[in-house]
Parts: structure tokens; sequence; C-alpha cells
């Protein structure tokens, strides 16, 4: 294991559109320092500002311009990587093979140094929203009737939808509730047209709806108040973390009434509160893109990802058997109403529970288990690149790729 957290140098370029990031700064450093030279570009990438540079690209990396831009990896251009022999390779002197694998095909080929990055135009002015739906609001209906309407709308639209388990403030009773949490590439004025015209059903209203710069809409969707300063993106994890447990699937198919209400029920039932799940809408871009145009395989046909997350602060394994339990019977309450052969994964959200490799020795045929989930079909040029790359199996991990 390698600890990058000190290579965390970025270099934005307003004038070529461009930007260099070492793999240890952070994704709010990286936010902060664009907008620190610019108010019109921005960067497709995740909402969770103390996520690294380096393994967010490994895997993948989405966010709310996902729709509008694609992927992370959609948006790297060149990359610095030191190979198993100790050399500093750039994207010519790589080869367009080991370029494509590291774009989202993980960490199994060298240690990626830096990366350069594509800076994508953004309006001065965003809007976000957050409404909240309870059952008693009609959060089933409501939320049966995104999945209809977010991979259709216009790709500068992203709504998110999270169920989750809270507790009241005040009675202190466990409740579902259902949150609608948006990003719009423009005014707060055409959002709200474009949101009654195509989604009536969330009742959305001015003042539900919040404009500002860019990088104000990152600190917005790291789950800071509103007109918290933009410093706050260069914090760094402090004390003890939560432990968490996620696992991903993609869905194909309105899910019915009925398989919401299942799984709902489900997550309420045991009287564990901090547990989620993410419906991230896809469409726009995200189905222009080949399957092959990266390792990231995920395109076309996917109306939305779902992430489920479980957070829990005791260090007692009782506590952490009670919310991974929830969690598995959750992933299998979901098995109709997701893909299928394979049942596809998100690598960024990297589950041991498909398959791992155990005793430091990496199996082709144990890694097509969790392979076939997370590259679909790109897992066999994934192979070949490592056995050309890497046939000593150097760089390895208990889901890495394993050479021939």
């Amino acid at each position: 294991m390698l600890d990058m957290s000190n290579l965390r140098s970025i270099d934005v370029n307003v004038t070529d559109e461009s930007a260099w990031v070492e793999s240890g700064a952070t994704l709010g450093e990286l936010y902060f320092n664009i907008g620190n030279k610019s108010n019109v570009h921005g960067f497709p990438a995740g909402v969770c500002p103390t996520v690294g540079i380096g393994g967010h690209l490994s895997g993948g990396g989405y966010g709310p311009l996902m729709r509008k831009y694609g992927l992370t990896v959609d948006n790297v251009v060149d990359a610095k990587l030191v190979n198993a022999n100790g050399t500093m390779l750039d994207r010519k002197s790589m080869g367009e093979d080991l370029f494509w694998a590291i774009r989202g095909g993980g960490a199994s080929f060298g240690v990626v140094v830096s990366w350069k990055i594509k800076l994508v135009p953004v309006p001065t002015r965003v809007t976000v929203f957050n409404v909240l739906r309870t059952l008693e609001q009609g959060a089933i209906d409501t939320v049966h009737r995104w999945q209809y309407v977010a991979p259709k709308l216009p790709k500068e639209i992203f709504i998110r939808a999270m169920l989750q388990v809270k507790q009241n403030s005040t009675s202190g009773k466990l409740a579902m509730q259902v949150s609608f949490i948006c990003h719009y590439l423009g005014d707060s004025e055409k959002l709200l047209s474009l949101m009654n015209q195509s989604f009536p059903e969330l009742g959305l209203q001015q003042s539900d709806c919040f404009e500002m710069s860019w990088v104000e809409s990152t600190v917005f969707w790291g789950n800071h108040p509103i007109g918290t300063p933009a410093t706050v993106l260069l914090d760094r994890p402090m004390g003890p973390p939560d432990f968490f447990k996620g696992k991903s699937d993609y869905v194909k198919e309105p899910i019915p009434k009925h398989g919401i209400e299942s799984i709902l029920d489900l997550m309420l039932k045991p009287g564990l509160d901090k547990l989620y799940m993410e419906w991230n809408p896809y469409g726009g871009r995200m189905s222009e893109i080949s399957e092959s145009e990266t390792p990231f395989p995920h395109r076309e046909g996917n109306l939305f990802l779902i992430q489920y997350l479980g957070y829990w602060k005791e260090d007692k394994a009782e506590t952490a058997h009670r919310y991974l339990d929830l969690i598995s019977k959750m992933y299998q309450e979901m098995t109709p109403f997701v893909s299928k052969n394979p049942r596809e994964a998100f690598l960024n959200y990297r589950d041991l529970d498909l398959g791992a490799n155990t005793g430091n020795q990496t199996n082709v045929e144990t890694a097509r288990n969790y392979g076939s989930m997370y590259f679909k079909e790109n897992f066999d040029r994934l192979v070949r690149v490592k056995t050309a790359v890497d046939p000593w199996n150097f760089f390895k991990n208990e889901q890495s790729i394993p050479p021939l």
C-alpha cells in the first residue's frame, strides 16, 4: 500500500482549459483551485470533497455533471505513471492500451502519480435544490415517477433520489424519507419551468431553488449549509472514521411500486438509522459513449445506478453484523429489479462480496467473477493489458486484474 496523501499539487491552466492534478489531492482541493481561477469552468467528478483523486479516477468517477459531460475519466487527457520497472511514463510513452486501462480499470497497472484533466464550461450561475418527501407526502409515487423522468431530462439536469432512514428530531422515531437533490447548469427560472413541465409530481417551488457559482454548488453537494465558504473544500478527514458498507446495482427497467414499497419496508424494520439508497440517473452524455471507450462499460441502456450505504460509529462486532446483514438483505431483495447476466456493479463502490482473491494470489477465473460485473466484456482486454505491462503481477489487491 502506498500513501499518496502528500502528492497533492494542482496546476490549473485556464488558457488551455486543463489542469494537472496529483493523485493525493482531494476532489475538494481540485474544485477550490478551479473556482479560484475561473467562474466559467468546472470538472465532472464526485460529490464527496474528501475523496482522493487517484482512487476516484482509477475506478471511473462520476458526479452531478455526468449527464452533460460523462464520467470523470471521460475527461482525462494524459497521465504520468510509474510502471513495475520503476519507469515514469506519460500517455505517449505508455501507449493507448495502457492509457485506456488506467481510466477506470483499477489500480492494477502501475502507480499513477498525476493526471491531466480537461476542464468543462459551466455557466456563471447554476441552480441546486434538495426537496424532501415523506411517505405521507407521497414519496413512493414520486420516486416511482422519477424513474421515468430523470434519465430523459435535458443533459444539464441531474436529480439524485436518496432513499433514507432518518430519526425524527422531536419524537426520536425512525421514518423513511426521500430527498430529491438537483444540479442544473442554468438559472432557477428556467429550471422551474422545465420541472413543472416534466416532473410536476415533485411540486417544486421557486423557494426550493438556490442559485450559486459552480464551485459553491460543490460545497452544497458536500452536504454543507448554503452559504458555507468554499474554503471548507480544503478540509481533510480528521478524527476517528465512521464504519460503512457499500454495494451497487444498475437498473434498466423501472422498478414497480410494490418493489419500492418492499425495499422501504425492509430498510425501516430493523430500527437502524443511517441507511441509504442513492439512485443516480443516467441518460444524456452517458448514453452517447461506447461501452468500450474506457474500461467502465455501464453506458446506454441503464436508467440509473444504485448505491446501497450503511454507516455506523460503534466499533462493535454486533453493530457491524446488523448493518452488514441488512445491506445484504436489501441487495437480495432488489435482485428481480436490477441488471442480470451479469449483475453489474460499479468499481468505485468496491464490494468484496462479489468475489476476491486470497493469499496474495490473483487467479483469472476468480477475477472473472467480479471482473465481469465491474467491466463486462472489457475484462478480457484489461487482462491482456495487464499481461503485457505487468506479467509478474507486481501490482495486485483482492480485486485486481490478473495477468494470464
